[in-house]
């Protein structure tokens, strides 16, 4: 593993550069209330509200196998299940096969964190409580890549049996044009899964990660801003799960 001066040295020279991670940059988020939840979702996702988001700033793409080769060759840390995996692997590919701590290592590596559900939810959606990262139309292959129906299965309608790169979908960027928050990969946020409303229940409490957008093999009912899947953090060998990097701004 890598030195902590190491580390220190890197996360300065990468914060003076302005861009920490090669290739993906920091976008913008801006504080201000947004709508959170869903009334209309699974019941975890309820209920909808008005909550104060504070500024931060968030990777504009999803982490790739390239940028996470990077982190590996640098720091000795394991590489992802997935890698040299003939699709999966490819550079442009959002990483896969990596498991919570795996990512917070990643992030923590740039000087970075993992997203709250809450700034993923804001990201991806807005301030008015859009469905999706375009708006409210519902989702089609030139907007995410998804599966079929039933879950879960691949549907290469969209040009895609598995992942896509990272920069790919344009048409179904954010306001802040961030790119694939919906669909592609699950991605890992930093929260420990509760219901909004009510207590947790001691089997589950402090156990499960939230993975927040769905990925390339969700049905539809799966591919929305506010859809919620509690998770193991120590499992790595998903093919659908990855992440992306957040900096507070505050």
């Amino acid at each position: 593993m890598f030195s902590a001066v190491a580390a220190l040295i890197w996360v300065a020279s990468a914060t003076a550069g302005g861009e920490t991670i090669p290739g993906n940059p920091l976008i913008d988020i801006t504080a201000g209330p947004f709508v959170f939840g869903s009334d209309a979702g699974k019941e975890n996702e309820r209920p909808q509200r008005i909550v104060e988001g504070k500024a931060f700033a968030m990777n504009e793409i999803e982490i790739t196998n390239a940028q996470y080769q990077r982190f590996v060759d640098a720091t000795g840390h394991r590489a992802p299940f997935y890698s040299g995996h003939p699709s999966l692997g490819l550079p442009d590919r959002p990483v896969v096969g990596v498991s919570f701590s795996d990512a917070e290592a990643f992030c923590a590596y740039h000087g970075l964190r993992l997203p709250s559900e809450q700034e993923y939810e804001r990201a991806a959606r807005g301030m008015g409580g859009a469905l999706f990262p375009w708006g409210n139309l519902p989702v089609d292959a030139m907007r995410a890549n998804g599966g079929g129906s039933p879950c879960c299965r691949a549907d290469n309608s969209d040009g895609y049996d598995m992942t896509a790169p990272a920069r790919s979908f344009p048409k179904g960027a954010s306001k802040e044009h961030l790119l694939n928050l919906v669909g592609n990969v699950w991605e890992w946020t930093r929260d420990f899964y509760a219901p909004y409303s009510g207590g947790t229940s001691p089997d589950i409490a402090g156990k499960y990660r939230v993975l927040r957008g769905g990925a390339w093999n969700s049905d539809p009912s799966r591919l929305s801003t506010t859809y919620r899947l509690a998770y193991d953090p120590d499992f790595r060998f998903a093919a659908t799960g990855g992440f992306r990097c957040v900096r507070s701004q505050d």
